[in-house]
């Protein structure tokens, strides 16, 4: 067993025009300041990293890692979130989704894709140079309008779908495999891979890469309905990354999971700040702790009630006092003996 790095922070939800959340030293000494030993960065903050860069020059990487650790954080991880949403866009969603990419590319849905496709293949080179083997990102999706089945699926639509977006992300995962990194997607709902079932039929389009893994978040299981804790036990040997997010899901007469269309207060499913939410994390974290994840325990900050600098600040204790320093030794060690194979061959009457 490993114990769990942590805590870390995922910047994105924090950034902000004034200090000290507008550069990239401001916001690592305000992460260092609350207890975190890590950040996780969002790459199309261009305040923080350029990542084109960061993939051609490893004299830039070094410095980049030079300046966070002299704020007394490291980079626990790099994030391509919204690029990663851009591989695969369903002609539905183009208009919402064009904020996601350079203005020059908006209302231009080819050359959009093309640009994420080779963000990718940027964000595995740049985590490479920047000695980070783990990657997340959204994978996009083709199906997530089909995914209540009325009008009913035509036949092979969900394999064709599949089969499409894997194509899409072979050349990336191929780049991947190239710098030894890997790409965890995060499980949620409005991507293709929204639960364990719709990971599989990605996995299996890909031929089982090595290289598809999983950015774990239980509060958007929560919100399905989903059990979080077996998830662990199916799927451990992908899960290579984790946002600590809480959640609830408190479902009423008029709405239930998907929401009635209201918005976030008024939701029977909300993101909570940490311990302020339903998931279990003392089972979470013992699970991944038995099944040796080597990764971070990152904050995601996302809450409807409470605000971002309450919940950062309560946040690194939080997940601190929820990680597991493994034992190196059995309990019952005191009792033991010494063992031979003798002895064992005449305790089982040889």
């Amino acid at each position: 067993m490993t114990t769990i790095q942590g805590p870390a922070i995922f910047l994105a939800q924090f950034m902000a025009d004034e200090a000290p959340f507008n550069t990239l030293e401001g916001i690592c000494r305000w992460a260092a300041s609350l207890g975190y030993k890590a950040v996780q960065i969002p790459t199309w903050e261009s305040r923080l990293i350029d990542l084109d860069k960061a993939a051609e020059s490893k004299a830039y990487c070094d410095d980049l890692k030079g300046r966070v650790e002299a704020c007394g954080v490291q980079i626990s991880e790099l994030s391509t979130h919204l690029q990663g949403q851009l591989v695969a866009v369903h002609p539905a969603y183009d208009q919402l989704f064009d904020g996601f990419a350079p203005a020059h590319l908006q209302g231009n849905p080819k050359a959009r894709t093309e640009w994420a496709i080779q963000t990718l293949k940027n964000a595995a080179k740049a985590s490479r140079n920047l000695g980070l083997d783990v990657h997340a990102s959204f994978p996009g999706a083709f199906l997530w309008h089909t995914v209540y089945p009325w009008p009913q699926r035509p036949k092979g639509l969900v394999e064709t779908g599949f089969r499409a977006l894997a194509e899409r992300w072979m050349p990336i995962l191929n780049v991947f495999e190239e710098q030894g990194v890997d790409i965890c997607y995060e499980i949620h709902p409005g991507e293709d891979l929204h639960d364990g079932v719709s990971f599989e039929r990605f996995l299996e389009a890909t031929g089982n890469h090595a290289r598809v893994n999983i950015l774990y978040d239980p509060s958007h299981f929560v919100l399905q309905q989903l059990d979080y804790l077996q998830f662990i036990d199916f799927y451990h040997e992908r899960i290579k990354m984790f946002h600590v997010k809480d959640a609830e899901f408190n479902p009423t007469g008029k709405s239930g999971v998907y929401g009635g269309f209201q918005d976030w207060i008024d939701r029977p499913g909300r993101f909570r700040s940490l311990g302020d939410g339903q998931v279990d994390f003392k089972s979470i974290f013992s699970k991944l702790a038995q099944y040796n994840y080597r990764g971070w325990a990152v904050l995601e900050w996302e809450c409807c009630i409470k605000s971002s600098d309450q919940g950062a600040r309560e946040g690194a204790p939080f997940i601190q006092q929820h990680i597991i320093q493994v034992t190196e030794r059995a309990f019952d060690d005191f009792a033991g003996g010494a063992v031979d194979q003798q002895l064992l061959n005449k305790l089982i009457g040889l």
